[in-house]
């Protein structure tokens, strides 16, 4: 008797323990916004927020804080980045999976843990010292542009490689979580490798792969370092993907401590990043009712 009241007695605390976890967990991001909106508030009453955020005119020192070009340069620079890392991680996780050799898989998952560990600058140095000049030299003259290479392109090829790791991880886990039963039936009724593969891996797979490009977007709108070295840091809204341009996060790292004496200055950079954090909740919400559905259709 002594041990099952024992065991009652641990179920509660555990269940408490995460409960508290729980709540501290929503606290926290309650914390975090309310505290960006309390030191973007003096911006916000003295300026209209379509203003703030339709606005391309940023001259702090006329009191213009217009976040236009940044916002739109955050959407570009990580928009570019997914599409090139959503299919190539998807095709290599599924490679590795269902089509690669152990041997194979041996090799190759030691180097893609090998680069999640890579620093940040050390991408923004590679970007620098090849993606740049290629972008510059042999990109921009065959579409007939001219570009000093930091660009919106360098500015995605980086990222995209810095989000292989991430991905590729999450993917295999999820395509591993996947009955190998279901497998074996698909194939026992007739289906090729890639049939199975189409009806079965992916559809079975869904909520997760959905669960990794979200994890992955939420990585992609906050790097900073990397970005902020190879995409120019120009501030102006980009007409191509070959022009210069300051995603938010490098608007933030590039002039957060500077030039405080200029009145809303600090207020201006604080609402930029309260327009990063809303963005980066908004499409984690969305991936999240997006998996509920899924998940709903699959069972």
């Amino acid at each position: 008797m002594s041990f099952l009241k024992y065991r009652l007695r641990m179920d509660k605390n555990v269940h408490l323990i995460m409960k508290i976890l729980t709540v501290f967990s929503i606290v926290t991001i309650l914390a975090i916004l309310l505290g960006l909106l309390y030191k973007a508030y003096p911006i916000l009453k003295t300026h209209s927020l379509t203003n703030l955020l339709l606005s391309k005119d940023w001259f702090p020192q006329k009191e213009l804080f217009g976040l236009f070009p940044f916002i739109s340069s955050t959407f570009q620079v990580t928009g570019l980045a997914m599409f090139i890392a959503v299919p190539f991680c998807l095709l290599a996780s599924i490679y590795l999976s269902e089509y690669a050799s152990k041997s194979i898989t041996r090799l190759v998952l030691p180097l893609i843990d090998i680069l999640a560990g890579i620093p940040s600058v050390i991408f923004g140095i590679w970007g620098i010292i090849l993606i740049v000049p290629f972008i510059r030299d042999y990109v921009a003259p065959f579409f007939g542009k001219v570009s000093s290479g930091y660009s919106i392109l360098t500015g995605g090829i980086v990222l995209a490689v810095m989000l292989i790791p991430v991905m590729v991880n999450i993917l295999l886990e999820v395509f591993n979580t996947v009955s190998r039963g279901y497998k074996e039936a698909s194939l026992a009724l007739g289906a090729t490798k890639w049939q199975c593969i189409k009806h079965v891996l992916l559809i079975k797979s869904a909520p997760g792969i959905i669960s990794a490009i979200a994890l992955s977007l939420s990585r992609a709108f906050g790097e900073t370092l990397a970005v902020l070295m190879v995409v120019g840091n120009v501030t102006k809204s980009p007409k191509s993907i070959l022009d210069p341009a300051q995603p938010l996060p490098a608007l933030i790292a590039n002039n957060y401590g500077e030039m405080m004496s200029v009145d809303l200055y600090d207020s201006a950079l604080l609402l930029a990043s309260l327009v990063l954090f809303i963005i980066v909740l908004f499409f984690n919400i969305i991936a999240r009712v997006i998996l509920r559905r899924l998940e709903k259709n699959n069972h």
